[in-house]
């Protein structure tokens, strides 16, 4: 092929270059096309996985993007990322701890994510590095996040030194309780240095959280039943603070009442954390009064807390308790992902159905089975 142009036969007269073309060469015909295409390309370059090392390195510099792509590693289910995800957690281990770790519930409508949008804001603006991870509950469908945290959380999502990760809590091998705890290592490895877990308020997820964090705070609102919260005692007696929210305008002296409500409430019940007396507060996360009040309680609540040496047995206890949830969950999916066991377990349930054994007598059998197909290895009915 030369280097001739060739002009169209709609040109003008005494047209110029600009209406002028030149035909370039194309790929060289072939029967094994691929093979064409590939004289014809340089190959592309392959792209290298990132190692545990890469991880650790990108986290402990404090970027985010790999921040979030380990995180990613972390929350997949597939079993591969499972070992890639330890590697990383191993790595970042000895830099982790050193935060501040706050979980905040309350019923749906109490301002949660209002909330913890100023106070996140607030801390930004007093120097530290805010990480929120919110454990909403999974889509039936996707498994993914309901909740969608980062758009109810916008003006916090622009600050530099706040990062926000919706964590869903459904999944395989330890679910929330690893998920969730990992997520916060890499977090605190990342430099931040408050994480803030907040919990959708409607479930066992309280509990959960409440075994991870070191202060767990419970939202309130007046005039919405909230304090009936008080007689319910099961969340309250979680908390190592009460917060009323929402105490503006003409609002703000019903709250401050709820304060006094909760506190004599309060005086009848135990501490939740050892050396500590759980009071209630108001606050207002629409002018920010309140806010900065808070923040004095929790640093009053760690000074305390670690001079009785009750900081570090909660984490110590803590730790246990991962390690204790784990081997449960693990032992939960062995079960549910035998074929031959749930096979049998579907028998055995029909048999009940039909009334022709007890319960007691099938949960026997069940377990028998369990045994027998999971623990001896002989595989033998």
């Amino acid at each position: 092929m030369t280097d001739k142009n060739f002009r169209p036969d709609w040109h003008y007269e005494n047209a110029g270059a600009e209406f002028a073309c030149s035909v370039m060469p194309g790929i060289p015909f072939s029967n094994d096309r691929g093979a064409a295409v590939k004289s014809a390309a340089p190959a592309a370059a392959t792209k290298r996985a990132l190692t545990a090392e890469d991880y650790a390195r990108g986290i402990l510099a404090g970027d985010r993007v790999m921040l979030s792509r380990a995180i990613t590693v972390i929350e997949s289910n597939a079993p591969k990322h499972f070992e890639l995800g330890q590697e990383i957690i191993q790595k970042i281990l000895p830099h982790s701890g050193k935060a501040i770790r706050i979980g905040i519930t309350g019923v749906p409508g109490a301002g949660k994510s209002t909330f913890i949008e100023a106070f996140g804001k607030y801390l930004c603006g007093e120097g530290h590095k805010v990480a929120v991870l919110a454990v909403d509950p999974s889509s039936s469908l996707s498994k993914g996040s309901i909740l969608g945290d980062k758009t109810r959380m916008e003006g916090l999502a622009r600050e530099k030194n706040a990062f926000i990760r919706p964590s869903p809590s459904g999944g395989s091998l330890g679910g929330v309780t690893r998920k969730s705890r990992e997520t916060m290592l890499l977090c605190e490895a990342a430099g931040y240095d408050a994480v803030l877990v907040e919990t959708v308020g409607v479930g066992q997820s309280e509990t959960t959280v409440r075994s991870m964090v070191d202060y767990f705070l419970v939202v309130v609102i007046t005039g919405a039943g909230d304090e009936l919260q008080g007689i319910k005692k099961g969340i309250i007696e979680l908390a190592d603070s009460i917060l009323v929210n929402k105490a503006d305008g003409d609002n703000k002296m019903k709250a401050m009442t709820a304060r006094a409500d909760y506190d004599q409430i309060l005086h009848y019940l135990r501490p939740a954390t050892e050396g500590w007396k759980t009071r209630a507060y108001t606050c207002s996360s629409i002018t920010g009064e309140g806010i900065a009040d808070i923040w004095g309680v929790i640093k009053d609540f760690r000074d305390t807390v670690t001079e009785s040496g009750s900081f570090e047995k909660r984490r110590g206890e803590q730790t246990i308790e991962w390690v204790r949830a784990m081997t449960s969950e693990y032992l939960r999916n062995r079960i549910a992902q035998n074929a031959e066991l749930a096979k049998c377990r579907e028998e055995i349930e029909r048999k009940v159905i039909e009334g022709t054994i007890t319960p007691t007598v099938a949960a026997k059998a069940v377990i028998n089975s369990m045994e027998r197909l999971l623990f001896t290895g002989t595989g033998e009915r």
